[in-house]
């Protein structure tokens, strides 16, 4: 099997009539999507956009390719905060009111 994200692949013989391969996408692989073509037996197949490269991350030390927290992280952390300080008040608050009743 062969792509544009990750070159060429051996595939082996499966159950009955299929097959199948392990493919390592390359680094430099821009994430979207790829093709994919099967030559067994002569014949050639080849899937129009079989799979997606959704981005990727540095292996070893490390992690995603950004480093620090992106606009979208903060957004996200700071509607978490808030809804556990309102959340949290609001509990307070209904506890305080049981104790005079």
């Amino acid at each position: 099997m062969t792509s544009r994200a990750f070159g060429t692949a051996p595939l082996t013989s499966f159950r009955d009539d299929t097959a199948r391969g392990v493919a390592t996408v390359d680094r430099d692989a821009r994430p979207g999507r790829y093709d994919i073509t099967v030559r067994c037996d002569g014949r050639t197949l080849t899937r129009p956009a079989a799979f997606t490269v959704i981005g990727g991350v540095q292996g070893g030390i490390g992690g995603s390719r950004t480093s620090g927290a992106t606009p979208t992280d903060m957004a996200i952390g700071g509607s978490l905060v808030a809804t556990a300080l309102i959340g949290g008040g609001a509990f307070w608050l209904r506890r305080r009111h049981e104790k005079r009743v």
